[in-house]
């Protein structure tokens, strides 16, 4: 069986459809359009894994219920965007980071130890 790889339109179809709905809560995407695309895709490869959107920068254990948390968006998209200007994997932005008026710096992973595989 041949592991399912998502088309770049698909991608930008998601884009498309999730860009007005979070900027809509102060929310902006990664100005680097290539990562944000490849970060769109790896979205994309989950839902087809596990049926379901979750953080393509994470290890989903494939139990809905237990990876709510990392379900995009993460529940700590929220305090890594307001501390860091971006989330964990820089899908999510702020307005001052795509812009480059504050460091960009690395955001340190904020799920707990018991939740990883």
């Amino acid at each position: 069986m041949s592991e399912y790889r998502p088309k770049r339109e698909d991608a930008e179809k998601l884009y498309e459809r999730l860009r007005p709905l979070q900027e809509k809560q102060g929310y902006l995407f990664n100005a680097d359009m290539e990562r944000t695309l490849d970060l769109l895709e790896g979205l994309l490869v989950n839902k087809h894994r596990y049926g379901y959107l979750c953080c393509p920068c994470r290890l989903a254990s494939g139990d809905r219920v237990k990876d709510r948390d990392i379900t995009c968006p993460c529940a700590y998209r929220q305090p890594d965007v307001e501390e860091f200007g971006s989330c964990y994997c820089n899908l999510y932005v702020s307005r001052e980071w795509n812009e480059g008026t504050i460091p960009r710096e690395y955001v340190p992973e904020r799920r707990p130890a018991e939740k990883f595989l």
